[in-house]
């Protein structure tokens, strides 16, 4: 905790997360008042669990329950050296993108199967993320498990831009769809990039600027993308409440 404190950039990336976090809550508990449909309820409280792993997580970083410092392998631009590694953040994302996740395939209309799919390669995804951050044996196998998260990625970017967006356009929620897939894709290409440039990656950017990166898309990917569905919901459009029919058309 001394350390996050010492060091005001890294310090403020994590308190400015926890504080929006949980205005998104209080956000959230006020604006769905009166929403009775199950269906909208259920993508409610999915957004809803965003913020409240994001708060949590967050205090272990803020705590410093989640952060430990690593010695870099040989070939590491900070090779020999001890980097602070926020593993926590793999935590957060491997507990709250399922919930994003689960609020799109719901607004998309999605079946079960494809929804739990596209959350196991999420889960995966933030998994191998986790221990490309964590290996330190050799520069080789932190790449490798970079390498492996982003094609676990690829797996989540197929529901979102081929799957979802088809099934969107039947349920008649597409143009809000459209807007959290963009959204949601530009955001999310941007934490690999930010692994690979900041401390644990080339080193380009050090800590302070590294968690500041992370909490920035977490910003918009979170909080941002929470409201844009509470809002959408709010208004209980046949489109949102209408649950997508599995019978078969008749003839």
């Amino acid at each position: 905790m001394e350390m996050v404190l010492e060091n005001a950039a890294l310090a403020s990336s994590i308190y400015v997360n926890i504080a929006l976090a949980g205005l998104t809550i209080l956000v959230i508990a006020f604006m769905s008042r009166g929403i009775q449909d199950s269906r909208a309820n259920l993508i409610t409280m999915a957004t809803l669990m965003i913020s409240v792993v994001s708060i949590s997580s967050y205090m272990g970083l803020a705590s410093g329950l989640t952060i430990d410092t690593l010695v870099m392998p040989d070939g590491h631009p900070l090779a020999g050296e001890e980097v602070t590694s926020l593993w926590g953040r793999y935590l957060t994302w491997a507990f709250s993108t399922p919930f994003i996740l689960l609020a799109l395939g719901l607004l998309a209309g999605s079946t079960i199967d494809k929804i739990f799919s596209a959350i196991v390669l999420d889960v995966f995804m933030c998994l191998t993320g986790l221990a490309a951050a964590l290996t330190t044996s050799s520069l080789a196998m932190r790449w490798y498990w970079y390498a492996l998260s982003t094609a676990f990625f690829f797996g989540v970017l197929y529901y979102l831009l081929i799957e979802w967006p088809r099934e969107a356009e039947r349920q008649g929620t597409g143009d809000i769809f459209n807007t959290l897939k963009l959204l949601t894709v530009v955001m999310w290409i941007g934490y690999p990039i930010v692994w690979a440039i900041g401390n644990e990656g080339l080193a380009l950017l050090e800590v302070g600027a590294t968690s500041w990166a992370y909490s920035g898309l977490d910003i918009i990917a979170k909080y941002i993308f929470t409201i844009l569905v509470v809002l959408y919901v709010k208004e209980e459009s046949e489109s949102v409440t209408r649950w997508p029919s599995t019978a078969p058309a008749r003839t």
